[in-house]
C-alpha cells in the first residue's frame, strides 16, 4: 500500500470513528426527545403554528431530527477538523462550506424521513439509515470540497513554527 493510499484510509477510519462517536449523540438526543422530553402535543403546536416551518416539518420525526442532526453536526465538524484532516484552513469559511453540505441534506433527508416514517416505517429505521447516507456524502464533501488543497495543513503550519 502506498502512503498515499494508506493516510487516505487512516483518514477515512478517524472519519467513521468521529462520525461514530457523532451518531452517538444523534440518536442518543433523539431517542431522549421522541421518548421523553418532546410531548407529541407539543410538536403537533409548533408544527401548526409555524407555516414554513411546517411543511418541512409534516411530523414529530422532523423537529426531533432536526435538533439532533445540529448536535452531531456541530461535534462532528470540530473533530474531524482538528484530528482527521488536521487543517488550517479559514474556521468560518469552511463552516459555511459544511452548512452548505447541509442545506441541501437537511430538508432532502427530512422530507424523506417524514414520508417514510408517516407511511408507517420505524422511525429508528429512518435514522439509522439516514445517518449512514449522511456519513458517506459528508466524508466525501468534507474531503474533496471543504478542505480541498488544505487537508494537513495545521501539521505544517505547526513544523513552520518550530
Amino acid at each position: 500500500m502506498t502512503a498515499e493510499k494508506k493516510k487516505d484510509l487512516i483518514q477515512l477510519i478517524k472519519f467513521v470513528l468521529f462520525s461514530a462517536s457523532a451518531g452517538v449523540i444523534q440518536f442518543g438526543s433523539f431517542t431522549l426527545m421522541n421518548e421523553l422530553l418532546l410531548p407529541s402535543s407539543f410538536m403537533q403546536n409548533l408544527i401548526s403554528q409555524h407555516e414554513a416551518f411546517g411543511k418541512i416539518m409534516q411530523n414529530e420525526y422532523g423537529p426531533i431530527y432536526l435538533i439532533a442532526l445540529i448536535l452531531s453536526v456541530i461535534w462532528n465538524f470540530t473533530f474531524n477538523r482538528k484530528f482527521t484532516f488536521k487543517s488550517a484552513a479559514n474556521i468560518p469559511i469552511a463552516m459555511l462550506k459544511v452548512f452548505g453540505y447541509y442545506l441541501v441534506f437537511t430538508p432532502v433527508s427530512t422530507i424523506i424521513g417524514n414520508h417514510f416514517t408517516a407511511s408507517g416505517v420505524n422511525e429508528y429505521i429512518v435514522l439509522i439509515i439516514t445517518m449512514l447516507c449522511n456519513m458517506a456524502t459528508e466524508f466525501l464533501f468534507t474531503k474533496f470540497v471543504v478542505y480541498r488543497n488544505q487537508i494537513d495543513t495545521a501539521v505544517n503550519a505547526d513544523k513552520a513554527e518550530d
